[in-house]
This record gives structure tokens, sequence and C-alpha cells, in this order.
């Protein structure tokens, strides 16, 4: 995998969920802080998004906002302050509630939608930890074209049930996040991960850690891979991503076998053959280091804070029409017509 792939498939959890939102005339909602990455894109009207950091946003029809990081905010019908926002504003799922896909329309309708990805941010990829606040992705001819297209997709998933919906959905909604992060890395100019991934050298040896994590890496074999001396690998790559690369390697192959007891019922000595490790023991003596516990225990919390073991137990695919338009979120199988 690369870089990118890697770095989200390691914090994300589980399907997203999302709602489809129609409202009309003033209105005014908030969500608090949460574990994970929250999205808007704008289908039909405008709104502003105010967060708690004070960061201000006005969208329009096609925009798209990610919050990475989970931040609290107020989502509102027009530009507000954070003194008439904790005023006005109602709680998130209230809103949803009163407004849902169901809402009369008016002269004045806004059409959202919202969505959660979950996401395990016990030890994140420095990519994803170094996103802003708020990833504004204005629509804007021309620009953006892979965003304009899944965006375009799910609308029309979203006007009409399909056969194939329940698959089509949640891999859309990968998409979009995988495309709002794309997005952002080729705008930023200040983003220290997308320097480090357009510097030949320093992709050339990322690219392959990252394609062979269990290969017998070495500083002389990394240097090979990127076409340069020990010395100009080590400068470069030390530099730009914070850390040497044998050192990251190490970091790596952790946070893989993290991901791996998360989400395969793999045993510990195949994990650690997975990853790069010759025993199990030599494994959970990284592990330890890294994590302040034994992979076992790791584990075992992992289930506990799974997000589909905390919505009460239930499959998605199990929800009933009245389930999936009266949740706060809707899990990838639900339409919301």
């Amino acid at each position: 995998m690369d870089v990118v792939s890697d770095a989200i498939s390691a914090a994300h959890l589980g399907h997203p969920w999302f709602h489809r939102v129609r409202t009309s005339g003033s209105w005014c909602a908030r969500l608090d802080p949460y574990e994970g990455a929250g999205f808007y894109v704008v289908l039909k009207g405008s709104s502003c998004l105010l967060t708690d950091g004070g960061v201000r946003v006005t969208l329009g029809v096609g925009d798209a906002v990610l919050l990475p990081h989970g931040t609290g905010h107020v989502i509102a019908d027009s530009p507000i302050d954070a003194a008439v926002a904790e005023e006005k504003a109602v709680p998130f799922e209230q809103w949803l509630m009163e407004a849902g896909p169901r809402a009369r329309s008016g002269r004045d309708e806004t059409e959202l939608l919202c969505g959660k990805y979950w996401l395990d941010c016990s030890r994140m990829h420095p990519l994803m930890a170094e996103l802003p606040e708020v990833v504004h992705l204005p629509s804007r001819v021309g620009s953006h074209l892979e965003l304009r297209a899944a965006i375009d997709l799910l609308a029309g998933e979203l006007d009409e049930v399909r056969p194939g919906s329940c698959v089509a959905l949640p891999s859309l909604l990968d998409l979009l996040l995988v495309y709002m992060i794309r997005s952002w890395m080729t705008e930023t100019t200040s983003g220290a991960w997308p320097t480090a991934l357009g510097d030949p050298v320093t992709a050339a040896a990322l690219r392959a850690m990252h394609s062979k994590p269990a290969a017998p890496w070495s500083i002389d074999r990394l240097a090979a891979e990127a076409g340069v001396s020990r010395p100009t690998l080590a400068r470069r790559f030390t530099t730009l991503v914070g850390r040497p690369p044998m050192a990251y390697l190490t970091w790596w192959r952790v946070i893989l076998a993290a991901t791996l007891l998360r989400d395969t019922p793999e045993t510990l000595a195949t994990i650690a053959g997975r990853v790069g490790y010759s025993s199990p023991y030599a494994l959970s003596h990284a592990f330890e280091r890294e994590f302040g516990t034994t992979p076992g225990r790791y584990r075992a919390k992992a289930a506990e804070r799974s997000p589909e073991t905390s919505i009460n137990q239930r499959n998605p695919d199990s929800l009933t029409t009245d389930d999936q338009e009266s949740g706060p979120f809707l899990p990838y199988s639900g339409h919301t017509r």
C-alpha cells in the first residue's frame, strides 16, 4: 500500500455513518467534539460552520468540508458568532430529528449530506495528525475533479434506491474521504507530509517501507531503492519526516501490528511475521514500548471500542426504515429518502 492509504487504514474503524438533511428557514445546530472525522457536503442552498476554535467557513452548493479531528462546531443557515451560537444552537441530534429527509421544502431550502468516519486516534499517522482543524474544499470550475465526481455519484445514489446501493454507498463515502485528503495535499503550502511525499528521495524510501513492511530493510537497501547515498537519504528523510528512516520503519511496523490486532483474528505469531519481526516475543517487546500495554490487552480494549459493538450491538444491515430516518447518523446501508 502507499503512505496515504496506510495512514487512513490505520485509523479507520468500521463503516462511515451519514445522514441526508433537508431544512429551510432559520436553523442552528451544535455538535460536541467526538473521536473521529466529520464531513459536510452542500447539495443545495448554503450554510455556515463555526468551530469551537473560532474557524468560520461559509459553504455554498457543491462545497465539501472535512473536520479531521472531530472538532466541536456549530452549523447554521447564516453566519453567526460564538455568542449567538451559544444562545440559538440546538443539539445536533435534535436538529436532525426536526429536519431530516422529509422536512418541508421552502424557497430557502438547504440540503446537506453530513456524516462521520470512526477513527482510532490513539496512534494516528502524522499525515492524518497534521491535517488542519477544518479542510474546506469549495466548488470551483475545473478544481478537485475527482472529488466533484464522487459527490455527484453520491448524490445520484441518494436520489433513488438502486440495486447494489448497500455496496456502492460505503465505498463512495470512503472514496470521499480519500479525495478530500488528496485535495488538501494538492493545495496546502504548509503541510510537512505533502512536502515529504513530493520529495523523490523520501517518497521512494517511504514507498518501499509501506509496500513491503516485513522486508529486511536496512539503511543501505533503502538508500539503494531511493538511488542516493546513505547520508543523503538519512539527511533528507529525517528533515522531512521528523525521524530517521529506520526509526520510522520500527514505528510503522508496530502501528501496522496494532491495526492487524484490531481488525483481524490473526495470531500474534502470524502478525509478527507480517510486520517484519522474527518472533512474537520480539514484537511484544516493541509493542509494549510504543503503546504501554501488551498486544493481547490492546486487542481486547480495541474490541470494546469498536463502533460495531457500541451501537447497541446491532448489525447495520438489520436497521428498519424507522431506524434509518430517526437516528443521528445513518450507517452505510440506509437510504434517506
